[in-house]
Protein backbone atom coordinates (compact mmCIF):
# COMPACT_ATOMS: atom_id res chain seq x y z
CA UNK A 1 0.00 0.00 0.00
CA UNK A 2 1.01 3.40 -0.82
CA UNK A 3 1.54 5.85 2.78
CA UNK A 4 -1.99 7.79 1.79
CA UNK A 5 -3.81 3.85 1.60
CA UNK A 6 -2.04 2.73 4.68
CA UNK A 7 -2.81 5.97 7.49
CA UNK A 8 -6.40 4.48 6.60
CA UNK A 9 -5.82 1.01 6.40
CA UNK A 10 -2.86 -0.32 8.35
CA UNK A 11 -2.86 -1.81 11.90
CA UNK A 12 -6.79 -1.18 12.52
CA UNK A 13 -8.20 -4.17 14.55
CA UNK A 14 -11.31 -5.96 12.75
CA UNK A 15 -14.51 -5.36 15.02
CA UNK A 16 -15.71 -9.11 15.38
CA UNK A 17 -18.64 -7.98 17.32
CA UNK A 18 -20.49 -5.39 15.79
CA UNK A 19 -18.65 -5.15 11.63
CA UNK A 20 -17.50 -1.67 12.59
CA UNK A 21 -14.84 -0.19 10.67
CA UNK A 22 -12.80 1.09 13.55
CA UNK A 23 -10.89 0.09 16.11
CA UNK A 24 -12.90 -0.40 18.99
CA UNK A 25 -11.70 1.16 22.53
CA UNK A 26 -10.33 -1.66 24.45
CA UNK A 27 -10.83 0.27 28.32
CA UNK A 28 -9.53 -2.04 30.75
CA UNK A 29 -6.40 -1.80 32.90
CA UNK A 30 -6.84 -4.97 33.87
CA UNK A 31 -7.03 -8.24 31.19
CA UNK A 32 -7.80 -12.01 32.00
CA UNK A 33 -4.56 -13.97 31.48
CA UNK A 34 -5.74 -17.87 31.70
CA UNK A 35 -4.80 -20.00 28.34
CA UNK A 36 -2.40 -16.74 27.23
CA UNK A 37 1.34 -16.81 25.89
CA UNK A 38 1.55 -12.79 26.63
CA UNK A 39 -0.20 -11.22 29.48
CA UNK A 40 -1.56 -7.73 28.22
CA UNK A 41 -0.92 -4.54 30.84
CA UNK A 42 -1.21 -1.13 29.49
CA UNK A 43 2.25 -0.81 31.58
CA UNK A 44 3.72 -3.71 29.42
CA UNK A 45 3.03 -1.58 26.17
CA UNK A 46 1.34 -4.42 24.70
CA UNK A 47 -2.38 -3.31 24.63
CA UNK A 48 -4.97 -3.95 21.47
CA UNK A 49 -5.07 0.10 20.84
CA UNK A 50 -1.34 0.75 21.96
CA UNK A 51 -0.35 -2.24 19.04
CA UNK A 52 -2.89 -0.77 16.11
CA UNK A 53 -1.59 2.57 16.26
CA UNK A 54 2.48 1.09 16.55
CA UNK A 55 1.41 -1.31 13.29
CA UNK A 56 0.07 1.85 11.46
CA UNK A 57 3.33 3.74 12.39
CA UNK A 58 5.35 0.33 11.76
CA UNK A 59 4.19 0.77 8.19
CA UNK A 60 4.45 4.70 7.20
CA UNK A 61 8.07 4.21 8.71
CA UNK A 62 8.99 0.74 7.54
CA UNK A 63 9.98 -0.54 10.95
CA UNK A 64 9.29 -4.06 12.07
CA UNK A 65 8.02 -3.57 15.83
CA UNK A 66 8.21 -0.21 17.70
CA UNK A 67 6.81 1.32 21.44
CA UNK A 68 4.11 3.89 21.83
CA UNK A 69 4.61 6.65 24.88
CA UNK A 70 2.65 8.81 26.65
CA UNK A 71 5.00 11.69 25.42
CA UNK A 72 7.95 12.73 22.93
CA UNK A 73 10.14 13.29 25.71
CA UNK A 74 9.46 9.80 26.86
CA UNK A 75 10.16 8.52 24.08
CA UNK A 76 13.81 9.85 23.25
CA UNK A 77 14.41 9.95 27.08
CA UNK A 78 13.78 5.96 27.81
CA UNK A 79 15.16 5.15 23.77
CA UNK A 80 18.71 6.61 24.88
CA UNK A 81 18.26 5.01 28.29
CA UNK A 82 18.26 1.64 26.54
CA UNK A 83 20.96 1.87 24.94
CA UNK A 84 23.40 3.75 26.83
CA UNK A 85 24.57 3.52 30.61
CA UNK A 86 26.90 4.69 33.14
CA UNK A 87 30.34 4.71 31.80
CA UNK A 88 29.17 4.97 28.04
CA UNK A 89 29.25 7.92 25.62
CA UNK A 90 26.88 9.47 23.68
CA UNK A 91 27.73 11.56 20.41
CA UNK A 92 24.23 14.30 20.38
CA UNK A 93 24.18 16.97 17.83
CA UNK A 94 24.11 20.54 19.70
CA UNK A 95 21.00 21.46 17.37
CA UNK A 96 18.83 18.89 18.93
CA UNK A 97 15.19 19.79 20.40
CA UNK A 98 15.36 21.96 23.78
CA UNK A 99 14.08 19.13 25.55
CA UNK A 100 16.60 16.35 24.64
CA UNK A 101 19.66 18.70 25.09
CA UNK A 102 18.34 19.27 28.86
CA UNK A 103 17.72 15.99 29.48
CA UNK A 104 21.46 15.23 28.53
CA UNK A 105 22.59 18.34 30.70
CA UNK A 106 20.56 17.60 33.43
CA UNK A 107 20.47 13.69 33.93
CA UNK A 108 23.49 11.93 32.12
CA UNK A 109 26.03 12.96 35.04
CA UNK A 110 24.14 11.75 37.70
CA UNK A 111 23.65 8.10 35.96
CA UNK A 112 27.16 8.10 35.13
CA UNK A 113 26.26 8.71 31.07
CA UNK A 114 29.70 10.68 28.95
CA UNK A 115 28.40 12.91 26.49
CA UNK A 116 29.63 14.84 23.82
CA UNK A 117 27.37 17.78 21.54
CA UNK A 118 28.46 18.11 17.90
CA UNK A 119 27.93 20.46 15.53
CA UNK A 120 24.91 19.73 13.36
CA UNK A 121 26.84 18.01 10.25
CA UNK A 122 27.95 14.26 9.76
CA UNK A 123 31.76 15.18 10.30
CA UNK A 124 31.69 16.74 13.28
CA UNK A 125 28.86 13.77 14.75
CA UNK A 126 31.26 11.33 13.13
CA UNK A 127 34.06 12.76 14.69
CA UNK A 128 32.87 13.10 18.58
CA UNK A 129 32.75 9.32 18.56
CA UNK A 130 35.11 7.83 21.40
CA UNK A 131 36.36 4.53 22.50
CA UNK A 132 33.41 4.05 24.38
CA UNK A 133 30.59 5.55 22.69
CA UNK A 134 27.35 3.40 22.27
CA UNK A 135 24.64 5.47 20.42
CA UNK A 136 24.47 8.89 18.42
CA UNK A 137 21.37 10.80 19.17
CA UNK A 138 20.48 13.19 15.84
CA UNK A 139 17.71 15.02 14.24
CA UNK A 140 16.77 16.65 10.96
CA UNK A 141 15.43 18.56 10.31
CA UNK A 142 16.47 20.17 13.51
CA UNK A 143 14.16 22.17 15.92
CA UNK A 144 14.05 25.47 15.09
CA UNK A 145 16.65 25.91 13.09
CA UNK A 146 15.76 23.60 10.21
CA UNK A 147 19.02 22.62 9.98
CA UNK A 148 19.66 19.23 7.66
CA UNK A 149 22.54 16.28 8.28
CA UNK A 150 23.22 13.75 5.94
CA UNK A 151 21.67 10.98 7.86
CA UNK A 152 23.17 8.47 5.53
CA UNK A 153 26.58 9.51 6.27
CA UNK A 154 26.42 9.10 9.58
CA UNK A 155 23.98 6.05 9.52
CA UNK A 156 27.26 4.17 7.70
CA UNK A 157 29.23 5.54 9.78
CA UNK A 158 27.89 4.47 12.83
CA UNK A 159 27.06 0.99 11.67
CA UNK A 160 31.17 0.33 10.89
CA UNK A 161 31.58 1.23 14.73
CA UNK A 162 28.66 -0.71 15.78
CA UNK A 163 27.11 2.00 17.03
CA UNK A 164 23.22 2.21 17.44
CA UNK A 165 21.45 5.64 15.60
CA UNK A 166 18.59 7.41 16.30
CA UNK A 167 16.94 9.99 14.97
CA UNK A 168 13.79 12.46 16.26
CA UNK A 169 12.37 12.81 12.82
CA UNK A 170 9.01 14.79 14.38
CA UNK A 171 9.53 17.87 12.31
CA UNK A 172 9.91 15.76 9.34
CA UNK A 173 6.96 12.91 9.65
CA UNK A 174 7.10 9.73 8.13
CA UNK A 175 5.50 11.12 4.98
CA UNK A 176 8.45 13.27 4.41
CA UNK A 177 11.48 11.05 5.44
CA UNK A 178 11.67 7.69 6.36
CA UNK A 179 15.46 7.34 7.95
CA UNK A 180 15.54 3.68 8.71
CA UNK A 181 15.93 3.45 4.85
CA UNK A 182 19.20 5.21 5.12
CA UNK A 183 20.31 3.17 7.75
CA UNK A 184 19.24 4.53 10.85
CA UNK A 185 18.62 2.25 13.87
CA UNK A 186 16.08 3.54 15.69
CA UNK A 187 13.11 6.74 14.52
CA UNK A 188 11.57 8.70 17.31
CA UNK A 189 8.39 10.88 16.74
CA UNK A 190 6.59 13.63 19.39
CA UNK A 191 3.08 12.26 18.45
CA UNK A 192 2.14 15.37 20.26
CA UNK A 193 3.18 17.44 17.41
CA UNK A 194 1.38 16.18 13.05
CA UNK A 195 0.98 12.86 14.32
CA UNK A 196 -1.86 13.66 16.62
CA UNK A 197 -2.06 16.80 14.28
CA UNK A 198 -4.69 18.79 16.09
CA UNK A 199 -3.19 19.86 19.48
CA UNK A 200 -5.41 18.07 21.81
CA UNK A 201 -3.08 14.75 22.19
CA UNK A 202 0.16 13.73 24.61
CA UNK A 203 2.15 11.08 22.58
CA UNK A 204 5.43 9.69 21.58
CA UNK A 205 6.80 6.65 19.96
CA UNK A 206 10.24 5.00 18.64
CA UNK A 207 10.03 2.54 15.94
CA UNK A 208 12.81 0.44 14.74
CA UNK A 209 13.61 -3.67 14.57
CA UNK A 210 11.93 -6.43 16.88
CA UNK A 211 15.01 -6.66 19.06
CA UNK A 212 15.57 -3.15 19.43
CA UNK A 213 12.11 -2.27 20.21
CA UNK A 214 12.26 -5.33 22.65
CA UNK A 215 14.93 -3.31 24.83
CA UNK A 216 13.60 -0.51 24.47
CA UNK A 217 10.40 -1.87 26.29
CA UNK A 218 12.05 -3.51 28.81
CA UNK A 219 13.51 -0.32 30.02
CA UNK A 220 9.72 1.78 29.14
CA UNK A 221 8.17 -0.99 31.37
CA UNK A 222 10.56 0.56 34.38
CA UNK A 223 9.65 4.15 33.64
CA UNK A 224 6.20 3.90 32.79
CA UNK A 225 5.41 6.18 30.21
CA UNK A 226 2.60 4.16 28.68
CA UNK A 227 -0.53 5.32 26.81
CA UNK A 228 -4.09 4.82 27.47
CA UNK A 229 -6.76 3.48 25.02
CA UNK A 230 -8.96 6.33 24.73
CA UNK A 231 -5.55 8.67 23.80
CA UNK A 232 -4.56 5.59 21.51
CA UNK A 233 -7.89 5.46 19.83
CA UNK A 234 -7.60 9.40 19.11
CA UNK A 235 -3.79 8.81 17.89
CA UNK A 236 -4.87 6.21 15.44
CA UNK A 237 -8.01 8.18 13.82
CA UNK A 238 -5.75 11.21 13.48
CA UNK A 239 -3.30 9.41 11.64
CA UNK A 240 -6.05 8.07 9.22
CA UNK A 241 -5.80 11.84 8.14
CA UNK A 242 -1.82 12.30 8.30
CA UNK A 243 -0.97 12.23 4.90
CA UNK A 244 -3.22 14.80 3.50
CA UNK A 245 -2.89 16.86 6.46
CA UNK A 246 1.24 17.06 6.23
CA UNK A 247 0.89 17.44 1.82
CA UNK A 248 -0.90 20.86 2.28
CA UNK A 249 0.93 22.09 5.00
CA UNK A 250 3.68 21.46 3.41
CA UNK A 251 2.71 23.58 0.21
CA UNK A 252 1.76 26.26 2.69
CA UNK A 253 4.93 26.31 4.20
CA UNK A 254 7.27 26.39 0.96
CA UNK A 255 4.60 29.57 -0.19
CA UNK A 256 5.39 31.30 2.91
CA UNK A 257 8.93 30.63 2.99
CA UNK A 258 9.30 32.16 -0.62
CA UNK A 259 7.18 35.32 0.77
CA UNK A 260 9.18 36.07 3.57
CA UNK A 261 12.53 35.18 1.67
CA UNK A 262 11.63 38.45 -0.62
CA UNK A 263 10.44 40.69 2.41
CA UNK A 264 12.52 43.80 3.56
CA UNK A 265 11.86 43.20 7.24
CA UNK A 266 13.26 39.26 7.38
CA UNK A 267 16.85 38.87 7.63
CA UNK A 268 17.14 35.06 7.29
CA UNK A 269 14.67 32.97 6.32
CA UNK A 270 15.67 28.86 7.63
CA UNK A 271 13.52 25.96 5.42
CA UNK A 272 15.42 22.76 3.65
CA UNK A 273 12.86 23.95 0.26
CA UNK A 274 15.10 27.54 -0.33
CA UNK A 275 17.84 26.79 -2.42
CA UNK A 276 19.94 29.28 -0.74
CA UNK A 277 18.97 27.60 2.35
CA UNK A 278 22.64 25.47 3.83
CA UNK A 279 21.91 21.75 3.37
CA UNK A 280 19.38 22.15 0.68
CA UNK A 281 20.90 19.58 -1.94
CA UNK A 282 21.35 17.36 1.14
CA UNK A 283 17.31 17.54 2.12
CA UNK A 284 16.73 17.05 -1.43
CA UNK A 285 18.33 13.97 -1.27
CA UNK A 286 16.51 12.35 1.54
CA UNK A 287 13.60 13.97 2.17
CA UNK A 288 10.03 13.82 0.26
CA UNK A 289 9.25 17.14 1.10
CA UNK A 290 10.51 19.55 2.91
CA UNK A 291 8.21 19.69 5.67
CA UNK A 292 5.84 22.20 6.97
CA UNK A 293 8.25 24.00 9.71
CA UNK A 294 10.43 27.23 9.33
CA UNK A 295 12.09 29.78 10.82
CA UNK A 296 13.24 33.38 10.58
CA UNK A 297 15.04 36.20 12.09
CA UNK A 298 13.39 39.91 11.77
CA UNK A 299 15.76 43.11 11.38
CA UNK A 300 15.09 44.00 14.89
CA UNK A 301 15.90 47.42 13.46
CA UNK A 302 12.79 47.55 11.71
CA UNK A 303 10.44 45.28 13.60
CA UNK A 304 10.25 44.01 17.05
CA UNK A 305 9.94 40.27 17.34
CA UNK A 306 7.93 40.54 20.50
CA UNK A 307 5.21 43.48 18.97
CA UNK A 308 5.21 41.56 15.48
CA UNK A 309 3.94 38.07 17.37
CA UNK A 310 1.13 40.40 19.33
CA UNK A 311 -0.18 42.12 16.06
CA UNK A 312 -0.97 38.67 14.35
CA UNK A 313 -4.88 37.56 14.30
CA UNK A 314 -5.28 34.80 12.37
CA UNK A 315 -1.25 32.86 13.08
CA UNK A 316 -1.92 31.89 16.98
CA UNK A 317 1.39 32.75 19.55
CA UNK A 318 1.60 29.11 21.16
CA UNK A 319 3.83 26.02 22.47
CA UNK A 320 4.14 22.71 20.40
CA UNK A 321 3.82 22.61 16.91
CA UNK A 322 1.88 20.77 13.87
CA UNK A 323 -1.17 21.59 14.38
CA UNK A 324 -3.85 21.88 11.51
CA UNK A 325 -4.08 25.52 12.90
CA UNK A 326 -0.85 27.92 12.03
CA UNK A 327 1.03 29.01 15.43
CA UNK A 328 4.32 30.88 16.13
CA UNK A 329 6.55 30.86 18.92
CA UNK A 330 9.98 32.68 19.92
CA UNK A 331 12.03 29.73 20.44
CA UNK A 332 14.40 31.35 22.77
CA UNK A 333 11.65 31.87 25.44
CA UNK A 334 10.10 28.42 25.34
CA UNK A 335 11.68 25.24 23.52
CA UNK A 336 14.84 26.55 24.42
CA UNK A 337 14.53 28.34 27.52
CA UNK A 338 16.68 26.11 29.16
CA UNK A 339 19.71 26.73 27.56
CA UNK A 340 22.00 29.70 28.17
CA UNK A 341 22.16 32.35 26.89
CA UNK A 342 25.68 31.60 25.35
CA UNK A 343 24.44 28.04 24.64
CA UNK A 344 21.72 29.55 22.70
CA UNK A 345 24.01 32.34 20.98
CA UNK A 346 26.23 29.67 19.57
CA UNK A 347 23.23 27.75 18.28
CA UNK A 348 21.70 30.32 16.37
CA UNK A 349 18.79 30.77 18.37
CA UNK A 350 18.48 34.60 18.76
CA UNK A 351 15.87 36.60 20.43
CA UNK A 352 14.59 37.84 17.14
CA UNK A 353 13.95 34.26 16.07
CA UNK A 354 10.47 33.16 14.98
CA UNK A 355 9.50 29.42 14.93
CA UNK A 356 6.13 28.99 12.44
CA UNK A 357 4.45 25.72 13.15
CA UNK A 358 2.43 25.94 9.30
CA UNK A 359 -1.28 24.39 9.08
CA UNK A 360 -3.96 23.97 7.06
CA UNK A 361 -5.27 27.34 6.22
CA UNK A 362 -6.14 28.59 3.18
CA UNK A 363 -2.24 30.18 2.44
CA UNK A 364 -3.35 33.64 1.15
CA UNK A 365 -5.39 34.13 4.88
CA UNK A 366 -1.63 33.74 6.29
CA UNK A 367 0.38 35.79 4.37
CA UNK A 368 -2.52 38.68 4.84
CA UNK A 369 -1.92 38.28 8.49
CA UNK A 370 1.96 37.96 7.92
CA UNK A 371 1.85 40.75 5.76
CA UNK A 372 -0.31 43.07 8.44
CA UNK A 373 2.28 42.30 11.43
CA UNK A 374 5.35 43.13 9.47
CA UNK A 375 3.88 46.51 8.40
CA UNK A 376 3.54 47.37 12.13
Amino acid sequence: MRKETQCVHSGTIKDEKMGGINTPIFTSSAFGYLDRDDISYPRYFNTPNQKAVVEKLCALEGAEDGVLFSSGMAAISTTILAFAGAGEHVVMMDELYGGTHAFATDEFKRLGIDYTFAATDAESVCSAVKENTKLVVIESPTNPLLSVIDIQKVAAFARKHHLVTVIDNTFATPINQNPLKLGIDVVVHSGTKYLGGHSDLCCGVSVTTHEKADRIRSVARHLGGSLNAMTCYLLERSLKTLAVRVERQTKNARNIAHFLEEHPTVRRVHYPGLPGCKGSMIAKSQMHGFGAMLSFELDDAIVNAARFVKKLRLIKPAVSLGGIETTICSPAVTSHAKLSAAERQRIGVTDSLLRLSVGIEQVDDLLEDMQAGLNC
